[in-house]
């Protein structure tokens, strides 16, 4: 939780005067949204984004009180528990609109926020319908705007024209609103990538995500500010044994060993996030501080980790109990050695976020400081 707490103070100081809004989806990218939540707002985040109604009710039954803004717009029968708990809404079609009035009644305001599409093509108003919406908003007078915003779909990847784009496509449909006479209350655009790479897209405030967990967006974006990578996932080696030569291990028996070699099991399947191929792309545990490669495929509650040939000088033997390392560093022979989030992103060709994310429930968090 300190990593977190540093995270999000670095972006806090490189957003500015732009009000810093710290994304907590998906139970804080697989890292705990309560705990995550609590640490961004004690470290310089004045407001959360969640995905989900039930994210941010989350929040709130945790004591929570912050703005919580909903980063797409909520089913229609969900409005009425979005009010309930006070989240901010986001709209893009005209009976949110209607619902959103509907649920709030004469003797209150709603704030809700505009999202204008402005390229990522995934949802959001067109920039054509944005000024229709908004003031469709001001004639409801129970709504406020309070925002309005875009998402930029290529800002890790700096050198890409799109992302000038979309903020071209922004600022025409900011000029709209301002030539109708609406104010569009806080407007914001950057994600963690606009954060460290765009400076024009900061706007009044800026939404990050990945980058508060400690991980950079990409490559291009590495390095432009200090993270500390959150989260570390550990096990314990539960079976040693030996596999005779000729022999192969886990499901399918795909890995045949060519010599006698010791083979360790550890407590971790896919039903907690290890890809079932983690083995075949070449994954690798930490036990001992040294890597030891994944053989057959994962299954749904345990893996197979080679230890090395029977008798060889160079193995260094695993035993039962011994700690295992599947994300974050451990001592070796010669210092201490490293798995990232981006490494394993790398080997599955997939983005780190993913990684993170992937780990299931039924591997137990525990929140901790000064590490």
């Amino acid at each position: 939780m300190s990593a977190i707490g540093h995270n999000v103070a670095e972006l806090a100081r490189l957003a500015g005067s732009s009000e810093l809004c710290v994304v907590v989806k998906a139970d804080g990218y697989g890292h705990g949204a309560v705990q995550v939540a609590r640490a961004a707002l004690g470290s310089g985040a004045t407001r959360l984004a969640v995905a989900l109604v039930e994210e941010g009710v989350e929040l709130r039954e945790a004591g929570i009180d912050a703005p919580i803004l909903l980063l797409s717009e909520p089913p229609l029968d969900a409005f009425e528990d979005a009010w309930a708990h006070h989240l901010t809404p986001t709209i893009y079609h005209e009976e949110a609109v209607a619902r959103a009035s509907e649920t709030v009644g004469r003797n209150a305001r709603w704030g809700v926020h505009l999202k204008v599409d402005t390229g990522m093509h995934r949802v959001g108003a067109t920039p054509r319908d944005a000024v229709d919406l908004a003031a469709r908003v001001l004639l409801a007078d129970n709504l406020l705007l309070e925002g309005v915003f875009t998402h930029l779909a290529v800002a890790d990847t700096p050198q890409r024209s799109e992302t000038d784009e979309q903020l071209r496509r922004f600022g025409a449909v900011l000029a709209d609103l301002d030539a109708a006479g609406i104010d569009p209350g806080v407007v914001h655009a950057a994600n963690s990538a606009g954060l460290l790479a765009h400076p024009g897209s900061h706007f009044a405030m800026v939404r990050a995500g990945i980058a508060a967990y400690g991980i950079p967006p990409s490559p291009h974006t590495a390095g432009q500010v200090e993270l500390r990578p959150a989260m570390s996932v550990h096990a314990e080696v539960t079976h040693v044994h030996t596999v005779p030569a000729g022999e192969g291990v886990s499901y399918g028996l795909a890995h045949v060993f060519d010599v006698d070699t010791i083979v360790a099991v550890v407590p971790v399947g896919y039903a907690d996030g290890i890809p079932r191929n983690f083995g075949a792309v070449g994954g690798a545990f930490l036990v001992g501080g040294i890597p030891r490669p994944v053989r057959g495929v994962v299954t749904m509650d345990q893996t197979v980790i080679e230890v090395g040939p029977v008798g060889h000088p160079s193995v260094v033997p695993v035993h039962v109990g011994d700690e295992v390392v599947l994300l974050g560093s451990q001592l070796g022979p010669d210092g201490p050695v490293e798995v990232s989030a981006v490494h394993w992103a790398t080997i599955l060709d997939t983005i780190p976020y993913e990684v993170v994310c992937r780990f299931s429930a039924r591997l137990p968090r525990r929140h901790l400081r000064g590490r």
